[in-house]
């Protein structure tokens, strides 16, 4: 039986480990450098109250009917079990393409990767496990970690931002050929900040929107009144705050001190929202890799670095951000790994 690894527990790697699991008989393990699932589709919780959480990344996932094909089937199915449902709560100066059809979920964003990663029943879900390195032992993929000894694997399935998968080192850095190395090098995404503002239960916020998108501030683009976007609103559960930075302000302040960052964005908060109450907490969230705006050219969804063993990658930077760029990306990797099986 061959073990197969997959390197990163967002969306592609998600749904991709779902995938695999109804095709094959091989053991499934799936690595992430960060302390849950989720990747950029990310939900995190109040210190103080766990009820109480904040989408810091993905706000909601757009279904477009006339291009979904056979993506369809994956929105109906997230729908039939609750995890997606239709956005009601008004977002100002959102463009709504006719047709189209906004969801949310309700448990948060992370929980659309996580129900995949419930679909892979078997895989083995490790987190905290920071992939370094990737060599050739015997036939096989050595893949070390910062923590933790080395493991070897038949298949590695890749997913994580394209800059990451160019700073491992070990015998991959020489297996990826130079066609291949320009096709890397010219992924590029944009940079942001995310602010979660987590309040107490019983705090009203009084504006007549869920989320809105802002213009001609240069700090602040998106804020979102999390529960009231995803139509949760409770009096035992305190209301939370997300607010996204414009591009420019993300990449201006990349490798600044994310104190400072917090201070900054919160002082533009207060020029756009001054009736904002204090906070009973803040997390400040940096998306070095946001979303792309240059995907791998001449790649449909995935990248076959090396083929015995095979050494494969996918992920938004091979097709693009957004649900139905990932699950693409998931169906491409996992539709090579089956046909080299």
């Amino acid at each position: 039986m061959s073990r197969v690894l997959v390197v990163g527990a967002g969306l592609t790697g998600g749904a991709c480990a779902a995938q695999l699991r109804g095709a094959l008989r091989e053991r499934v393990t799936l690595w992430d450098k960060a302390r849950g699932a989720g990747g950029r589709m990310s939900t995190t919780r109040s210190p103080w109250d766990a009820a109480c959480t904040a989408d810091l990344g993905a706000q909601y996932v757009t279904l477009d009917p006339e291009h979904a094909g056979p993506r369809l089937s994956f929105y109906e199915e997230l729908v039939s079990h609750g995890i997606l449902k239709p956005l009601t709560g008004p977002v100002e100066g959102m463009v709504v393409k006719e047709g189209s059809c906004n969801y949310v979920a309700p448990q948060g964003i992370s929980s659309v990767v996580k129900y995949y990663l419930k679909q892979s029943a078997g895989a083995d879900i490790f987190y905290e496990q920071h992939v370094t390195h990737i060599s050739l032992r015997d036939g096989k993929w050595e893949v070390s970690r910062k923590t933790g000894p080395p493991e070897q694997f038949d298949i590695v399935i890749l997913t994580m931002p394209v800059p990451q998968i160019l700073q491992l080192q070990g015998d991959i850095v020489n297996i990826i050929n130079e066609t291949q190395k320009q096709q890397l090098e010219s992924v590029s995404y944009s940079s942001r900040y995310a602010l979660g503002l987590f309040y107490e239960a019983g705090t009203r916020i009084e504006v007549p929107w869920a989320a809105q998108y802002i213009t001609g501030n240069p700090c602040i683009r998106f804020i979102s009144i999390d529960n009231k976007k995803r139509n949760i609103e409770s009096p035992e559960i305190g209301p939370s705050v997300v607010v996204h930075t414009t591009v420019t302000f993300g990449s201006k302040y990349l490798d600044s001190d994310p104190a400072e960052v917090q201070q900054l964005i919160l002082s533009h908060l207060e020029q756009v929202l001054p009736s904002l109450p204090q906070p009973a907490s803040i997390k400040c969230q940096k998306w070095r890799y946001s979303q792309v705006i240059k995907a791998a050219p001449n790649c449909l969804g995935q990248m076959i670095l090396h083929t015995q063993p095979l050494l494969i990658c996918g992920g938004d930077g091979f097709t693009r951000s957004d649900f139905d760029g990932c699950i693409d990306s998931a169906m491409s990797v996992a539709e090579a790994v089956k046909s080299h099986l």
